[in-house]
């Protein structure tokens, strides 16, 4: 593991792997570097892969009071790093970041994202910090999972039945940032001028292939593909073909 440090102080924690063209993955609720590691593992025989916690999640830290532009501030100060210019694969919430970094002018040369989400209502991430307040991790997860989500509520009390439970309690407080980006109205997709590939899951939610098409429609230059049998999940043998072909 490696740091590095964002504008506010704070420290990022990252692992790169690979030696070509940078490539940064930007992950989303509830995920750490570790969510894109097997991806970054197939393509590192052509790019340096760059997988990193965000704000407030394993090695990273959390300087508050949390602010969206902070957490582009992140991003930002690992594209620096990386020698100035990087492209960006942004999943679900991360996919956002990513597009704001792009829209503020970051130096990304492409921009690939799998399944942004809808825009969620603006009062959900002070709901959900409500209950993180008062200790109730457990019912803030269960908030995004059902509202954010739309995990049925039955499916939603198997899921706290199981051994990850608690890491998704711990990292209740980070859905609070989730929610924040995703329910921030004030991205303005057209600044977006980048290549920007929009991916979505053929068995995916329908509401996560409406969301992809409608950033690929708002951007200067997007283009949605759809992937058969594919769900909210990464799958390296689906998406690095992919990928290696539109980052080349």
């Amino acid at each position: 593991m490696d740091t590095v440090r964002s504008h506010d102080g704070t420290t990022i924690a990252f692992d790169r792997v690979g030696d070509g063209p940078p490539i940064i993955t930007v992950v989303g609720a509830f995920n750490d570097r570790a969510t894109a590691a097997p991806l970054a593992k197939f393509l590192e025989p052509q790019f340096t892969v760059y997988t990193y916690d965000r704000r407030g999640r394993g090695g990273s830290g959390d300087t508050l009071p949390y602010a969206v532009d902070r957490e582009v501030d992140d991003l930002c100060a690992l594209i620096d790093h990386a020698g100035g210019s990087a492209a960006l694969f942004g999943f679900s919430s991360g996919a956002v970041l990513a597009l704001k970094a792009a829209a503020r002018g970051a130096a990304v040369p492409k921009l690939a994202l799998y399944e942004p989400p809808p825009v969620l209502p603006s009062d959900m991430p002070s709901r959900i910090d409500a209950l993180v307040r008062a200790g109730r991790r457990g019912e803030a997860v269960e908030l995004f999972q059902t509202e954010a989500v739309r995990i049925p509520p039955a499916v939603v009390a198997q899921i706290r039945q199981s051994p990850y439970w608690p890491a998704l309690e711990a990292m209740a407080h980070t859905v609070v940032y989730d929610v924040t980006i995703t329910s921030d109205t004030s991205l303005d997709l057209a600044l977006v001028s980048v290549p920007t590939l929009v991916l979505s899951g053929a068995n995916s939610p329908p509401m996560l292939r409406d969301a992809a098409q409608a950033v690929a429609d708002a951007v200067a230059d997007g283009e949605h593909r759809i992937l058969a049998g594919q769900t909210h999940d990464l799958v390296p043998e689906v998406l690095g073909p992919i990928l290696t072909g539109f980052y080349a």
